[in-house]
């Protein structure tokens, strides 16, 4: 990941926010052939998905809109991460993103580790790494423990908490998990009160549950038929990490893909899955790289019929590359109640009223950028010395062709290769 993130910088694809400043945790600018590569990505989706097919039109909503819709769709009050905090540094953690396991020596527990989330591998290194210390520390050094059972800090007891290590410190150092609110709030307006409370927008989809009716009309759009968008969306993330995987500011691709109530469901979302797959594909993702999570019990959430990732095998692991939802008529319900005014649609066909159901493709920008990243990275060896180059499918790349003279110093050959 060091080689992609320093190649990255040197040949201007993505840069450090601030840089002249010392950076600033969790964003990141887009260099002069990274916003090239950005761009390629979003039009050949918007090509793809909205201007060849006849279903789907577009919309742009303003990044702040009216407070009353993020509390109506839970967000306020629910749209949160478990943290942690190190008492000792300040550090803050997500909850769920360092894990633990009791080191256990003959059927007793002696002590505890605390890692990281990671790939399996890289975490037991790390625990062991953390148990040796510890052990060391104990007059115990080279003693033989059992397997690590690795959970997250969400499943500790709180007299476990009290003994398990902070990830920074090495000591108990770490408070009980507690909710913390991703929106980033602002004021609008002249003052600054509970009246003048605004927030930047944590997704995209929002601004299209609540357009559903000004776009439907005037669009005469039919069900079945999709609303799709681009644009930014901003959340507080506890630990922004690996890159621009996980930041603060990122880019959406959404698609709200309107449906008849009914069991009609599951073939719009296959199709979904299948026509989402066929995309990144087309941009040049390693068809090897390429997964499926399909999201069951616990994993699903409670308004959702359906919900499957498509993953990706990034260096530091296999995480979500985007996810393709069956959610339900819950936002559009939840607008209703929240707005007091009907999102109901009448079928002419059936001449029936209901509120539609819903699927949702939604794609990150910034991680699809680092999936063509890390899909194009190549090397090779040149007299002894190890180069490292971008092989871009010509859909993304950001540049298409060059003309270059053998030499700089002849300007005949230089303005030929100009024109």
């Amino acid at each position: 990941m060091e080689d992609i993130v320093s190649l990255c910088k040197r040949r201007g694809f993505v840069l450090q926010s601030s840089e002249l400043y010392g950076g600033y945790g969790g964003f990141y600018d887009y260099g002069h052939l990274g916003v090239e590569v950005k761009r390629n990505i979003k039009d050949h989706w918007w090509r793809t998905f909205v201007q060849s097919r006849d279903d789907v039109v577009g919309l742009d909503s303003s990044i702040i809109a009216n407070p009353k819709i993020w509390e109506s769709s839970g967000h306020v009050g629910g749209f949160s991460d478990p943290m942690v905090d190190c008492k000792e540094t300040k550090l803050r953690f997500r909850a769920d993103q360092v894990f633990w396991s009791p080191v256990v020596v003959e059927g007793d527990i002696i002590t505890y580790v605390s890692v990281h989330e990671d790939s399996p591998e890289i975490m037991v290194k790390e625990g062991k790494k953390m148990a040796k210390k510890l052990l060391k520390e104990m007059d115990m050094k080279g003693t033989k423990y059992d397997k690590f059972t690795f959970k997250d800090l969400t499943e500790a007891t709180e007299e476990e908490m009290s003994k398990i290590p902070s990830p920074a410190t090495g000591t108990p150092t770490l408070t009980m998990p507690r909710d913390f609110n991703l929106m980033f709030e602002t004021s609008v307006g002249a003052q600054t009160d509970s009246a003048s409370k605004g927030y930047l927008r944590p997704e995209t989809a929002q601004g299209i549950f609540v357009n559903f009716k000004n776009v439907q009309g005037p669009a005469r759009m039919k069900v079945p038929f999709g609303i799709a968008q681009i644009g930014k969306a901003f959340r507080n993330e506890i630990t922004p990490r690996n890159f621009i995987f996980r930041s603060r500011e990122f880019e959406q691709m959404e698609i709200e893909y309107f449906i008849k109530p009914g069991d009609g469901w599951v073939e719009s979302h296959k199709t979904w899955l299948s026509d989402s797959k066929s995309f990144l594909l087309s941009l040049g993702l390693r068809p090897d790289l390429l997964g499926w999570d399909v999201h069951t019990g616990d994993g699903l959430a409670h308004y959702a019929n359906a919900c499957t990732d498509v993953t990706f095998k990034f260096p530091f692991g296999v995480s979500e590359l985007m996810g393709i939802a069956a959610r339900g008529d819950y936002d559009l319900q939840a607008h209703t109640s929240g707005s007091g005014k009907s999102l109901e649609y009448f079928d002419e066909g059936s001449k029936e009223k209901y509120v539609p159901h819903v699927i949702e493709p939604s794609l990150g920008v910034d991680r699809v950028f680092l999936a063509i990243m890390c899909s194009a990275y190549a090397e090779d060896e040149v007299g002894g010395e190890k180069r490292n180059f971008l092989k871009f499918h010509p859909r993304v790349a950001p540049v298409k062709a060059a003309v270059l003279p053998l030499v700089k110093n002849k300007e005949e050959l230089v303005g030929v290769a100009r024109e």
